[in-house]
């Protein structure tokens, strides 16, 4: 899926000499970034606190990157109407890419968590992550923040973060964001588990 979405965007830049949907390369490389955090952490063969909590912090951060193509359709309004279709069965190709990122790194967090840490808290909190990704993708596309802004600038972020939490009628926009993305994730994480880990195993 990543060589035909990176296919499809050359072929597209072949033809058009156009660079714009060139920044889908760097999404679906900030997408594939908690992937590979959690594909490390399940192979490494010992991993110290410290450095389990750091990694489980940074791959928590990153995580809403996967998804976070799903949002790129709204590039489609300054497409060609002639490029409209191929654009968005491009950017559909990147969107169902990150997706598959997201569900195979939370796959292997799950697995990993549960050998460091209780069952039941893991549940829990695997209930509640999807609803914090799609969070953090609010942030991203309507907020503008980047992952890396969590150190590179705490404190604004965190105000945007309390004003939502605390004026949940004056940020409609942001709850229904959250809630309804959230309740998509949890979908296609059961589709992903149901239908293509079985195909995987076999």
């Amino acid at each position: 899926m990543t060589v035909f979405s990176i296919f499809l965007l050359s072929v597209r830049l072949k033809i058009t000499h156009s660079f714009f949907y060139l920044f889908l390369v760097w999404n679906l490389l900030l997408a594939m970034i908690p992937f590979f955090i959690s594909i490390y952490m399940s192979a490494a063969k010992q991993l110290k606190k410290v450095k389990l909590y750091i990694l489980l912090f940074l791959w928590l951060v990153f995580l809403p990157n996967a998804p976070y193509l799903l949002t790129d359709f709204i590039h489609l309004c300054l497409s060609p109407m002639e490029w409209i279709g191929f654009d968005s069965l491009m950017i559909s190709v990147f969107a169902i890419t990150g997706l598959a990122f997201y569900v195979v790194s939370v796959k292997e967090m799950k697995q990993l968590c549960f050998k460091h840490f209780n069952q039941k808290i893991v549940l829990k909190f695997l209930n509640i992550l999807p609803f914090a990704v799609s969070f953090g993708m609010y942030l991203g596309r309507v907020l503008r923040w980047n992952s890396w802004d969590i150190l590179h600038n705490p404190l604004s972020l965190f105000m945007d973060v309390f004003t939502i939490i605390t004026n949940p009628i004056e940020n409609m926009e942001a709850w229904a964001f959250t809630i309804f993305f959230g309740l998509f994730l949890k979908l296609v994480y059961r589709f992903y588990k149901k239908f293509l880990f079985r195909f995987i195993s076999i």
